[in-house]
């Protein structure tokens, strides 16, 4: 089988840019086309040299899949598409086509205000999400004779999926962002035990474990409660869907409990079209949010109304959720720079900002920042609250665990992050990990799968034997305290099956053929034992060797190991009066060979002690060291 071939064109050991270029037995597959925040230059986009020096691309992209509509994850799609050629297909949710390209729009006007400079127009946007082809929810898709993809819920933001990608007989899952607990207004991410070959996954969170969310909430609305009651302001940087909705939600019901006057605003127009799009997506939302949304639209704000410029420079206190939510540009990078010089003020951070940008800076504790050729000073108060709808350490390990993959590639986190969570990776599940540098190729060698049919005969046989050690037992049978067992058939068409015995030699036409042994050990019967109390000994000595994995049965003077082809018979050999002995004959299949000569060494061993003075030596017998495994 041949190796599974991955080179990030970005978020290789970094945040931003998230471009994943996948070859699976021959096909080449790119995972988002984002842009990086932190850079205004050729570094903003992913390394597409890689792919060809010059392109064409199409030939050489068998398709394309956007995995949300964050724009470090899309923001570099009509670039590809309409500047560099890429005219192969392009997969993403129905929400995330539907976001995408507002998002575009708003960061293409906002980087030729600032910049003097076009990355893509109206135009090109419109024509790059016509290439676009949506996919539902657990909604399979053939994107040629080979390639098949499937969508899980994500969580994240609304429309967010990670994929699964299947490529003849290997399979990857790819995570894009994902979030593993639900919130106000999203559910946690799902997906089906699927166990691919590789898992790449975001690790932005890698090395964190959150507090308690509702802690965190408490201390947000303290600190924004506190900065208003003594007449400041208060800056919330955030992107217009995801987070925003989180916290407007969250800051509503606080308002409406405290009876607050103190005027909420958002960047104009964005609760409008955030409100159209939960409507218009309800069934993304959480199952709260479902049940109540006829009674109560919950994006429908009494407190929070559209911002209006005039409106920032007025004084008395205020609170302003304000986009990008990493300071690099937009109406929250000018509202910081009037707000920045007055200690009244408080600047709230409430996710992740990329290097080089200034809400990465301001956290980092600087305390002047260049914005836009001037140096602004920070004297208000800065506080950094994750409500990041990322996957934490935990939920990483969390969805690891479920899956099963074979092997695990980190992206999309920085470089210290992922070596810790490698390391734990390792620990807990003995996975291979990966994360490699933006531009280096890594190999991912897969053992092959053999897929084998198991008969309902044989299932029904195992199901039968599981229940029935349950009850033997009193306790739950775990899932590999009995092994299943049958014959391997490999049919003409190269399929496997595993059948029953018997079902197998009936479909063939073939006689049941079975090697059976018998093996005798006499023991003098001292103190006047009977062979009922001989009985007794041996049989404590048995559940001491083997009950923890086969229960054992005693009727009369024979004993039976359960799920097994072991007997034990005892008998008292004839013509012995003078010096009375029992003989303990022992049968058993070909296939209990292994237990049963464990079994017979055992006894040998002890007999020596089955003339001991009194029969309370026996009953405290210690199995053989090591035995008790099998």
């Amino acid at each position: 089988m041949s190796d599974i071939k991955v080179v990030p064109l970005g978020a290789g050991q970094d945040v931003g840019r998230s471009c994943i270029l996948v070859t699976i037995q021959g096909k080449n597959l790119m995972l988002d086309c984002g842009i990086h925040m932190g850079y205004n230059d050729e570094r903003k986009f992913p390394d597409f040299s890689y792919i060809a020096p010059k392109g064409p691309y199409t030939e050489h992209i068998d398709c394309l899949i956007i995995s949300h509509f964050h724009l470090d994850h899309c923001g570099a799609l009509p670039y590809f598409t309409e500047v560099k050629g890429y005219d192969g297909p392009i997969y993403m949710t129905h929400p995330t086509k539907a976001i995408c390209p507002i998002l575009l729009e708003d960061y293409a006007k906002i980087a030729e205000k600032r910049y003097n400079k076009s990355l893509f127009d109206s135009e090109s946007i419109k024509k790059c999400m016509e290439k676009v082809i949506t996919i539902g929810l657990h909604q399979t898709v053939r994107v040629d004779a080979d390639i098949e993809i499937k969508a899980y819920y994500a969580g994240h933001v609304l429309g967010a999926a990670m994929f699964l990608i299947r490529v003849g007989s290997q399979s990857i899952v790819y995570t894009g962002d994902y979030n593993m607990t639900p919130d106000r207004h999203l559910g946690a991410a799902w997906i089906d035990k699927c166990q691919p070959d590789l898992l790449i996954t975001e690790s932005t969170y890698a090395s964190t474990i959150r507090d308690s969310k509702r802690c965190r909430e408490r201390e947000f609305l303290k600190k924004i409660h506190d900065t208003v009651e003594k007449g400041g302001k208060v800056l919330i940087p955030v992107f217009a869907l995801g987070r925003a909705q989180e916290l407007c939600i969250l800051l509503e019901t606080f308002w409406e409990r405290m009876n607050l006057q103190a005027p909420i605003y958002f960047s104009a127009g964005m609760t409008e079209k955030a409100n159209f799009f939960y409507k218009l997506f309800i069934s993304w939302t959480n199952e709260k949010i479902k049940k109540t949304y006829d009674r109560r639209n919950m994006f429908e704000f009494k407190h929070i109304k559209s911002l209006d410029w005039s409106y920032v420079d007025q004084p008395g206190p205020m609170v302003v959720f304000a986009t990008p939510g990493m300071l690099h540009a937009g109406s929250s990078l000018q509202i910081f720079k009037r707000w920045a010089e007055d200690e009244n003020n408080m600047v709230i951070i409430p996710g992740y900002c990329v290097q080089g940008t200034v809400g990465n800076k301001i956290l980092s504790g600087s305390k002047e920042v260049d914005i836009e050729h001037k140096v602004v000073k920070v004297k208000l108060a800065v506080e950094y609250l994750s409500f990041s709808a990322h996957a934490d350490a935990k939920g990483i390990m969390q969805l690891i665990r479920y899956i099963e993959p074979m092997n695990v590639m980190l992206v999309h986190g920085e470089v210290k992050k992922m070596e810790f969570l490698k390391t734990q990776i390792k620990i807990h599940y003995n996975l291979d990990s990966y994360y490699p540098p933006n531009g280096k190729t890594e190999y991912i060698t897969c053992p092959p799968r053999m897929s084998i049919d198991l008969s309902l005969h044989v299932l029904a046989k195992n199901l039968a034997e599981k229940s029935a050690m349950a009850i033997q037992s009193k306790k739950p049978c775990l899932q590999n305290d009995i092994p299943i067992q049958g014959v391997l058939v490999c049919k003409d068409n190269g399929s496997m099956q595993l059948l029953e015995q018997n079902q197998t030699c009936s479909e063939f036409g073939i006689l049941d053929h079975e090697m059976k042994f018998h093996h005798v050990i006499s023991y003098d019967m001292g103190h006047g034992f009977t062979i009922d109390q001989c009985t007794e000994i041996i049989f404590n000595l048995v559940c001491k060797t083997i009950s923890k994995y086969n229960p054992v049965q005693k009727i009369a003077n024979t004993i039976s190991v359960c799920f097994s082809t072991i007997s034990i018979s005892l008998y008292e050999k004839e013509n012995a009066k003078r010096n009375p002995s029992c003989s303990i004959e022992i049968f058993w299949s070909f296939k209990d060979d292994e237990i049963a000569n464990c079994l017979i060494g055992h006894l040998k061993a002890n007999e020596a002690m089955f003339m001991a003075s009194k029969q309370e030596e026996f009953i405290g017998l210690k199995p053989i060291p090591g035995f008790s495994s099998l």
